[in-house]
């Protein structure tokens, strides 16, 4: 494997939020048609459309709901919301947009804002960046006088947008732009690609015309410098069309110096035309945006900090420990908890440290009947844990029985008040009794998949509980219920696009009855741990009716089963094969395998499939596989060079027959489909350590010219580090964010301080202690020390910070490129 760079910050980046819905869309066009055709978002990093939602139909407020999650992997400089009206014989029409700089973002960050939607103008809508070199130097005509000549070199460009979702044809303009004078000059076309090697270098005169004769040498006047700038344009060739415009940027000549060379990138900027909607003219969309970007540090960096953290399972009382003081201090609870949960999971420290917490709060807990019901440390942890590693349990025992249910969508109503127009309650009934049945079925004989952390864990729950109530004989199962049935099934019934069980949000009849089975199978789920009458709690009558066709003490009997299953100390017998889940599936363009020669037919659209024991391509998606590839023959997964075939956002599958090249849709697609791969064969004895990043293609390789097709690569393969199929846990990232939380949370860190300080000299005095009351001290002097420890390893990481700061990327380079001056 390639060895990674141990001095390097990795800039890694993820968009979180919710499309919640829109008003008025369209309205003011004074058009109705948005009334009667369905309308979907779409979200664009710059313009590559990366998220799209479902169609909804017929409203000009639609409610999307639409949660979305991804890592973005590369640069972009627009973080762009798409309202598009469908169409069912013609292309989609834009109704809007909402478009985010990326510097912006942090102004939206964790609430929900109403955004009014723009104009979509082909002048705006543009990406990628070009790399120019300029230089001022002296002429000597033939008359003699020396005049000055400007030399511009347009080198290349990267990242430039598909068209019609084709690589483009581009070609430059290079214009000397003055108060009297525009000079233009034009490179070559070139053929299907987003990155053009141009290499072209124009020359224009700058200097006034020869009568001007005031100054004896060379010096160009700084009052014709101010006023002159170099426009290089993108286009599109249209050949017999109109060509395309892809963006500009502008250049002062006044950053120049006599013979000195300017060279750098430059972002491409839209060009402004002056037109604007007026405001509600087409609408609003409010959003929840939370952009993150983590400065990862080199791995060494971050030892002081993982090891305080690490030994937080360790400390007594619990409650000193830096994981729990983290708890205690940080404004967002639910941000200080999951990276915890991640960094002590990686190191297999994570079930001490849920197992002493939730020790703690039932110390606190007076009554049996209330047992973890608050939002706690211990309480957010298990939910935390349970997220991660049951997403496969929830994706075996949920989701065939989820995309039945969603996909017959038979009316449940059972709340006369409800009812719609021509239904019948007693046939709704029984449709919602079949539906509760099947998932009560599909969870109540899934013990044999429960992960075995999770399974720990309920044990663990089990004994405190039944030590703290020792003589309550249903604590033991509400323990374990609270959890499993309240937290976890009936959450992921209730929403099931969150857990990636289905596709997007279900529509407003499907949530209802998505809600009305994820509340029963909650209560069937406690009816175990009830002593009083199961059915004395129902505030709804017709839930009280409802509740009465199911069996009460078969109910009891299986879900005692299964909780007995799931939280006993007798291992469960495993046949040593393990279920089949599948990972990832999606549309993609596949290469045909073996093809010698270029050609568009030669790439086909694929349903691509792969599980934890192999990848598939099918037809269509349903259909047998057209091919199967065992994940142990797989020995790398890599990008593919776009030269190779002129085609963005390709991967290469690396295995023991024939290589496999796959187009994604996207960018952030590609880099999860080569993530997920390499995650289900890291382990493979096989995997390669060099690989080939472009095609043998006519008896030779494009990136090496070897003629050999078995001739060993040219490139080191990318290190795969992650420890787990199912757990993509980046230990720096979570540490940098445990640090980003520390380093935010530092007037709060001194409060809890002082108030360690105050209650070791006013020990026993109530009026003291309650003035820090939102804070948990059991042992001030501990817990005293320990802030001491945080305080100092969140300064070197500071320290850190400012030195790699000195030294991070200089303006002009590729990774960060001037923001050139638009029009």
């Amino acid at each position: 494997m390639a060895e990674e760079d141990d001095t390097k910050i990795r800039i890694l980046q993820s968009l979180r939020g919710k499309i919640c819905e829109g008003k008025n869309l369209g309205a003011g066009s004074g058009s109705n048609r948005l009334r009667d055709v369905g309308t979907f978002c779409t979200i664009s990093l710059d313009q590559e459309e990366v998220f799209r939602t479902k169609v909804y139909e017929k409203s000009l407020s639609p409610f999307y709901a639409e949660d979305f999650y991804f890592e973005i992997p590369r640069p972009f400089q627009y973080l762009s919301f798409y309202v598009y009206a469908k169409s069912v014989f013609q292309r989609d029409l834009p109704v809007g947009k909402v478009a985010i700089r990326k510097e912006d973002l942090c102004k939206y960050s964790g609430k929900e804002h109403w955004f009014i939607l723009q104009p979509v103008d082909p002048n705006s809508e543009v990406q990628g960046k070009v790399h120019l070199e300029m230089k001022l130097n002296e002429l000597i005509t033939d008359n003699g006088p020396v005049s000055p000549r400007l030399q511009v070199r347009i080198i290349e460009c990267h990242g430039l947008p598909l068209i019609s979702g084709q690589n483009c044809d581009p070609f430059a303009t290079v214009t000397l732009m003055g108060p009297a004078r525009s000079d233009q000059r034009k490179t070559k076309v070139k053929k299907k690609t987003s990155d053009p090697q141009f290499e072209e270098t124009f020359f224009f005169e700058v200097s006034r015309s020869s009568s001007y004769g005031k100054k004896s040498h060379f010096q160009v006047e700084e009052e014709d410098i101010e006023k002159m700038e170099i426009k290089v344009e993108l286009w599109n060739n249209g050949n017999l069309a109109q060509d395309v415009f892809l963006g500009e940027t502008r250049v002062s000549l006044k950053i120049l110096r006599n013979n000195l060379v300017h060279k750098a990138w430059y972002l491409l900027q839209p060009r402004g035309n002056g037109t604007k909607a007026k405001p509600d003219d087409l609408g609003s969309l409010r959003l929840n945006v939370n952009y993150t970007e983590d400065n990862v540090l080199p791995a060494t960096c971050y030892e002081a900090l993982r090891d305080l953290l690490l030994k937080s399972p360790d400390v007594k009382p619990i409650s000193a420990s830096a994981a729990h003081i983290l708890w205690d201090v940080c404004r967002d609870r639910n941000d200080a908890s999951l990276p915890v949960v991640r960094l002590l999971l990686h190191h297999n420290r994570l079930l001490p440290f849920l197992t002493t917490i939730a020790a703690l709060e039932l110390e606190n807990t007076q009554e049996a009947n209330t047992i973890f019901r608050g939002n706690s440390l211990a309480t957010r942890g298990i939910d935390d844990m349970m997220k991660l590693v049951g997403r496969s349990y929830l994706t075996i025992t949920l989701k065939p029985v989820l995309d039945e249910i969603c996909e017959s969508s038979k009316s449940c109503e059972i709340d006369p008040i409800k009812l719609k127009e021509g239904d019948n309650v007693e046939v709704n009934k029984e449709n919602l009794q079949g539906y509760v049945q099947k998932v009560f079925s599909s969870i109540t004989q899934s013990s044999a998949s429960c992960p075995p952390l999770m399974c720990d864990m309920f044990r663990a729950l089990r004994q405190l509980a039944c030590n703290r109530f020792p003589g309550d004989p249903h604590v033991q199962y509400s323990a374990v219920s609270s959890f499993v049935f309240l937290r976890f099934f009936a959450v992921a019934v209730l929403s099931p696009h969150t857990f990636q069980l289905r596709p997007h949000h279900p529509d407003p009849d499907m949530s209802r009855t998505l809600t009305l089975i994820s509340k029963t199978i909650q209560t069937l789920g406690s009816w175990s741990s009830l002593s009083k009458s199961k059915l004395s709690s129902f505030k709804e009558s017709y839930m009280y009716d409802f509740f009465k066709l199911f069996q009460e003490d078969k109910c009891i009997e299986k879900v005692k089963k299964f909780l007995d299953d799931i939280s006993s100390n007798i291992s469960k017998g495993t046949s040593g094969v393990e279920d089949s889940v599948v990972l990832k599936e999606g549309e993609v363009y596949k290469r045909t395998q073996g093809k010698k020669r270029l050609g568009k037919k030669n790439f086909q659209k694929r349903w691509l499939q792969v599980t934890n024991r192999q990848l598939s391509y099918h037809k269509q998606k349903g259909k047998d596989p057209l091919c199967v590839i065992p994940v142990q023959n797989i020995r790398g997964v890599e990008k593919l060079d776009e030269g190779a075939f002129n085609r963005k956002n390709m991967y290469q599958v690396i295995h023991s027959e024939k290589l496999l090249y796959v187009q994604a849709g996207n960018c952030v697609e590609t880099s999860e489909w080569i993530e997920v791969l390499n995650q289900v064969s890291r382990c493979n004895p096989e995997r390669l350590s060099v690989f080939h990043p472009s095609a043998y293609v006519n008896g030779a390789w494009l990136c090496c010219k070897g003629t050999v097709e078995s001739v060993p690569g040219c490139k080191p393969c990318t290190a795969s580090t992650l420890a787990n199929i199912q757990l993509e846990i980046d230990c720096d990232r979570e540490t940098e964010r445990i640090f980003s939380l520390f380093n935010t949370s530092l007037p709060r860190l001194q409060k809890m301080e002082d108030a360690c300080a105050s209650m070791s000299v006013y020990l026993g005095q109530q009026k003291e202690q309650e003035e820090y009351s939102a804070f948990i001290i059991q042992d001030p002097k501990e817990t005293f020390r320990t802030i001491k420890e945080i305080r100092d390893v969140v300064e070197e990481l500071t320290a850190h910070h400012a030195a790699k700061g000195a030294l991070s990327v200089q303006p002009g380079t590729i990774e960060n490129p001037i923001v050139g001056k638009m029009s």
